[in-house]
Order: structure tokens, then C-alpha cells, then sequence
């Protein structure tokens, strides 16, 4: 079985991320990729980014940090960096806990939804002494505010999906329920757009980002 599928919901591609705690497997990132490849092919503006069960994403593999080294994490960084200039609006469905780089793949779509009453968004990188790369650093400095970068980064503080909110990690928490209609509805509004445009906007906004991301093992 497939740890990552894609559906459709009317034209809107939703790309599942399916493999329990969703962790970053060379297998997942496969499926991730090979979904975006069929979305910017397809030539669609917008596409939704989700988890199952508990977890969006609990992050790295570390099993495979330990044995592939920078080349496993130059994959990573060029997942994240594909996100910050894809051609069509990514919208994050945070539909549980968003762990670590799980959390950075979050802040790398466009716009996200989080479920309000459980799980937690979390740079816990602190606690198991891994300092964040250069690209991570990029990433994250630029999306997140100057104060809740600091304070995500620096004390690995969990915020549940209505503090999250507040502190503008994500763009709403909403009911459980309503976490996939509401991150389609925000996909929705931008599928007319045109791909191309988004890309050039995208690539020139975040160019520094993007390059940081590409250099970086």
C-alpha cells in the first residue's frame, strides 16, 4: 500500500500523506514528490496537503538522518524548497500533531489550517540536540514572525492549533471536522489563478529562501 495517495475533491488535488506517524521515509518522500509532479502537470493553482489519524507529520526519519547523512537531508530541503516556489497555492490541512521538520513542511505551503482541539505544532529540536540547518533556519525565520520563530525555535514550545493561530503559525484552527473543508475553500480561491504567475511571484518572494534551501545538506 501506498504511504502517500492522491484524491480529488471536484478539481481540487488533496495529496494524503498515509504511513501512521507520516515521518519522512525515503518512501514518503517519493509519494509526495511523484503527487506534485502530477499536480503541476496537471497544471492545477491549488492542491491540499494533509495527514491521517494523529499526525500530520512527526518529521525527520531518524533512522535514515543517522545512515543517509547530508544527502538525506538535502532531499528534505529540496522538498521544502519545491513548496516556497511551486506553481500553484499549497494549502497545509494540519489534521494533528506537526512535529519538527514535520512542522516546517507546514510552514513551507502557502496557507494553513489546523485542527483546534488537538495536536500540537512543535519545533522540539532543542530538546534532542539538533540544531537547525542553514536552510531550516532560512525557512522558518521568514515565514514564522521575528518573536515566535525565537520562541518556537529556541524553547521547542508546543501550541495547540488556537494559540498556533494567535501567534500566526497558522492562518486558522478550526473544528476537526472542519479542517480539510476549510483548507479546500482556501485552495478553491485560488484555482484560477495562473500557475506560472504564482510560480514567478513565489520564486522571486522567497528567492533567497529557496537558494539557501537548494545549497544546503
Amino acid at each position: 500500500m501506498s504511504v502517500v495517495r492522491m484524491k480529488f475533491d471536484g478539481d481540487i488535488p488533496v495529496v494524503v500523506m498515509d504511513s501512521g506517524e507520516n515521518r519522512f521515509h525515503p518512501d514518503l518522500l517519493d509519494g509526495v514528490e511523484n503527487a506534485l509532479d502530477e499536480v503541476e502537470k496537471s497544471g492545477r493553482a491549488a492542491v491540499v496537503l494533509t495527514g491521517t489519524g494523529k499526525f500530520f507529520s512527526n518529521g525527520l526519519d531518524l533512522e535514515y538522518l543517522a545512515n543517509g547523512g547530508p544527502a538525506y537531508l538535502t532531499r528534505v530541503h529540496r522538498l521544502f524548497a519545491r513548496l516556497l516556489g511551486f506553481p500553484g497555492y499549497v494549502v497545509a490541512a494540519i489534521n494533528g500533531h506537526a512535529f519538527a521538520a514535520g512542522g516546517m513542511l507546514a510552514v513551507a505551503a502557502d496557507a494553513r489550517v489546523m485542527r483546534a482541539d488537538r495536536g500540537f505544532f512543535c519545533l522540539p529540536e532543542v530538546d534532542l540536540g539538533l540544531p537547525f540547518s542553514d536552510g531550516m533556519n532560512a525557512l522558518l525565520t521568514r515565514k514564522l514572525t521575528p518573536a515566535t520563530a525565537h520562541e518556537a525555535m529556541v524553547t521547542g514550545r508546543r501550541y495547540g492549533g488556537v494559540e498556533a493561530a494567535g501567534k500566526s503559525i497558522v492562518d486558522a484552527a478550526v473544528a476537526e471536522d472542519q479542517v480539510l473543508a476549510t483548507a479546500l475553500e482556501r485552495a478553491r480561491e485560488m484555482a484560477g489563478k495562473q500557475p506560472p504567475a504564482v510560480a514567478a511571484i513565489k520564486r522571486r518572494m522567497y528567492e533567497r529562501e529557496i537558494a539557501v534551501l537548494e545549497a544546503t545538506g
